[in-house]
C-alpha cells in the first residue's frame, strides 16, 4: 500500500505522538509499503536529523505560535504546504493521521474526503485538564466539533490507550468499530542491562556516567517541559522531596532548570541508547501527566526494567497491567499530599523497588513489539473499506 502519514512535526521535535508516528512507519516500511510522510520542518529545540530510509519526508514550512507561550505545538501550514499536500494525498491509498487535532492533520481529512482516499486515524490525546481555562474549554469544543466529525468519517480509528477511547467512544458513532493497538517498543535498545548478578555494579556505574550520586534514590522524569506532563506538581514534589535526586531528560518551556533546585539535574539531548542507559540508571520513571494514551516512555522505562509510577488514567490506558505498574491520582485535590507520600514510601524502600525489575520488564518485554502494532494495523486495513452509508 501507498501511505500518506500525517503528524504535526517530525521525531526530532522529540514528542511522543511523532516518535509513534516514525517507528509505526518504518514498521510498515519494512514490510514492502511505500511511506510518505509530511509534516511540519522544526526548527529550534532540536537537532534537524533525517527520517529513516525508506520513508520519504515531505517537509512542510509552518509558523507556530503556541508551543513557545503556550506549551501546546500547534503548526499553520501556508497555501504552498497545502499544494503539496494536495497533490500527495493524490498518490496515496491509505492517508494516515496522527491525532485529529492538528492544522495539517484537518486540511489532509478534507482533502482525502474529497479525493475519496481512505481515512486512517490513529488518536492519542483525548480530554486534557489544563489550568488555563481557554485551552481546555479549546479542547472540549474541539473534541465535540472537529473531533467528532473527522473521528466519525475516518475508515478506521486506532486509539492507543483505553481512557481515550472510552472518552470517543462515549460520543461519536464510528463507521467502523474503533480499534484499542498499543504502541510498540524497540527490544533491541530499551531493555534490561545485564544478568541480575552483575545488574547493580552496572547501575553504579551508569549513575556515575550520568553525574549522580550512587546512594540516593534517583527518580527520572522523561518527555516535554509541559503542563499536561505533570511538571507543576513534578516541581513540588522535588522541593517536597530534597532527599531524592531528580533527573528530568527532555525540553520545553518548564524547564526545571529554572527551579535551581540542588537536587534537580536536567539531562538534555538523551535519545534511544544513551535514553535507555538513563532509564537503567534510575530507581522509578515518575510520569503524572494526563490527557494521554499510554505514553511510549513508561513502556521504554519498564522495559529497562524501571518501574514506574503514573497517574491512575494513564495506568488505566493497559487494562492488563494489573500490578506491573504503579499509580497514583492526578486529578484530585489533594493530588500533591498523594504524590508525596507515595513517592517518600517509595524512596526508602528501593529493595523494593529493585526487586519489582524483573517483573516489569518481562510485563514490558512480552507484550510490546513494533512487529505486533504493525500486524495490528495491517489486519484492519485489509478489511472492505465501509461505505458511508454505514457510518453518522
Amino acid at each position: 500500500m501507498r501511505f500518506l502519514v500525517l503528524s504535526h512535526y517530525y521525531a526530532e521535535h522529540r514528542g511522543g505522538i511523532e516518535i509513534v508516528a516514525e517507528k509505526l512507519a518504518l514498521s510498515l516500511a519494512q514490510r514492502g509499503h511505500q511511506i510518505a510522510w509530511a509534516a511540519s520542518d522544526a526548527r529550534g529545540p532540536s537537532l534537524r536529523r533525517v527520517s529513516p530510509a525508506p520513508i520519504r519526508e515531505i517537509r512542510m514550512r509552518a509558523l507556530d505560535l503556541f508551543e513557545s507561550r503556550l506549551g501546546f505545538p500547534y503548526p499553520l501550514w501556508g497555501p504552498s504546504a497545502l499544494a503539496t499536500l494536495w497533490r500527495e494525498i493524490g498518490q496515496a491509498e491509505v492517508v494516515h493521521l496522527h491525532d485529529y487535532l492538528y492544522f495539517g492533520n484537518i486540511c489532509a481529512f478534507v482533502l482525502a474526503r474529497v479525493r475519496g482516499k481512505r481515512i486512517l486515524v490513529t488518536q492519542h490525546i483525548g480530554e486534557i485538564p489544563f489550568k488555563s481555562p481557554l485551552l481546555r474549554n479549546l479542547l472540549r469544543v474541539a473534541n465535540a466539533t472537529l473531533g467528532r466529525l473527522i473521528l466519525a468519517g475516518a475508515d478506521q480509528v486506532v486509539f492507543v490507550g483505553e481512557g481515550v477511547r472510552r472518552h470517543f467512544e462515549e460520543r461519536i458513532g464510528f463507521r467502523t468499530p474503533p480499534a484499542l493497538i498499543m504502541n510498540g517498543l524497540d527490544a533491541t535498545t530499551f531493555s534490561p542491562d545485564s544478568p541480575d548478578g552483575a545488574r547493580g555494579s552496572c547501575r553504579r556505574a551508569l549513575r556515575r556516567e550520568l553525574g549522580m550520586s550512587e546512594d540516593a534514590p534517583l527518580f527520572l522524569f522523561v518527555g516535554r517541559f509541559v503542563e499536561k506532563k505533570g511538571l507543576p506538581l513534578l516541581r513540588q514534589l522535588a522541593e517536597a522531596l530534597p532527599e531524592v535526586r531528580w533527573a528530568f531528560a527532555g525540553w520545553g518551556p518548564l524547564d526545571p532548570e529554572a527551579w535551581h533546585l540542588p537536587n534537580v539535574t536536567v539531562l538534555k539531548g538523551l535519545q534511544g541508547a544513551t535514553l535507555a542507559r538513563a532509564y537503567r540508571a534510575a530507581d522509578l520513571l515518575v510520569l503524572p501527566s494526563v490527557g494521554e494514551g499510554f505514553p511510549l516512555v513508561v513502556q521504554e522505562a519498564m522495559a529497562c526494567g524501571t518501574p514506574a509510577l503514573v497517574g491512575a488514567e494513564t495506568a488505566e490506558a493497559c487494562p492488563d497491567s494489573g500490578d506491573a505498574i504503579l499509580r497514583e491520582e492526578v486529578s484530585c485535590p489533594e493530588a500533591f499530599q498523594r504524590w508525596q507520600q507515595r513517592l517518600r514510601s517509595l524512596a526508602s524502600d528501593r529493595e523494593g523497588l529493585r526487586a519489582l525489575r524483573p517483573k516489569v520488564a518481562e510485563f514490558a518485554l512480552s507484550r510490546w513489539s513494533w512487529e505486533t502494532c504493525a500486524d495490528e494495523y495491517e489486519r484492519r486495513l485489509s478489511s472492505p473499506r465501509p461505505t458511508f452509508a454505514q457510518g453518522s
